[in-house]
């Protein structure tokens, strides 16, 4: 059974805007994105929003509802009660486009400066071996759909706009602990990770980790563990003796 649900939508441009209110007929089984839609059908069809698969498999559709970061078509309007009044706006840490869209070309960015997986010399394609347990290791990182919520969320760029030029964010940073975790990358990942990549400026308080829609243990399994390895690199006395018998 319907009923009428009380949106409150950011419209404007990268000038500026503000919230405008809007009253939408809601029904059963509906996602947040269906009544985007509506609206865009029934009231305010120059209404821009990113969208794609409406699958939760796309990424497209990111923004914040009620402040959080999450996807349109994932958040369930049975989730909100019919007194609720739902606040959509676009993502805060990217340039506004305009409405619901963003410019996340910072990202792209980001992903260019992380060199791509590098084999060994003289290894050719098709002879890449690996045990089951180190492609299982990284699997979990591979479930990205690159929606960017986790980069949305990360305080260190979403508060600190001149971190942006140091600092990959949690989705990159993850990518280079996957291909660090990789036995047949021959690339020098941690001191990368650290000195150009800005590892050193996560404090690990897991908040990428809660807006992912794969669930990916973003901090746990990726971060935590590729600051672990850089530590051992600098400052394990055992390791620094290794380096420098290895030197000579």
């Amino acid at each position: 059974m319907g009923y009428d649900a009380n949106f409150r939508i950011w419209r404007g441009d990268i000038e500026g805007g503000e919230l405008q209110d809007f009253t939408v007929n809601v029904n059963e089984g509906e996602v947040v994105l269906d009544i985007i839609h509506r609206l865009q059908a029934t009231q305010t069809p120059d209404l821009a929003v990113r969208w794609n698969c409406k699958a939760g498999k796309c990424g497209s559709c990111s923004a914040e509802v009620n402040g959080r970061p999450k996807l349109l078509c994932m958040t369930r309007m049975s989730t909100f009660t019919e007194a609720d009044v739902i606040t959509v706006t676009p993502l805060r840490t990217f340039p506004v486009i305009r409405d619901l869209v963003t410019d996340v070309s910072f990202n792209y960015q980001k992903a260019r400066e992380i060199p791509s997986f590098t084999p060994p010399p003289g290894l050719k394609a098709g002879e890449y071996r690996m045990k089951q347990v180190d492609v299982e290791r990284s699997q979990e990182f591979r479930k990205c759909i690159e929606c960017f919520l986790c980069q949305d969320t990360c305080h260190v760029v979403r508060d600190h706009e001149e971190n942006k030029e140091q600092f990959a964010g949690p989705r990159y940073l993850m990518r280079i602990a996957e291909l660090d975790m990789h036995p047949l990358d021959v690339a020098e990942r941690r001191d990368s990770a650290q000195a150009e990549h800005g590892l050193g400026l996560c404090n690990i308080t897991k908040c990428c980790s809660e807006v992912c829609p794969e669930h990916i243990k973003i901090t746990d399994n990726a971060l935590i563990p590729m600051k672990e390895r850089v530590v051992d690199r600098k400052y394990d006395p055992l390791v620094w003796l290794g380096n420098k018998l290895f030197r000579r």
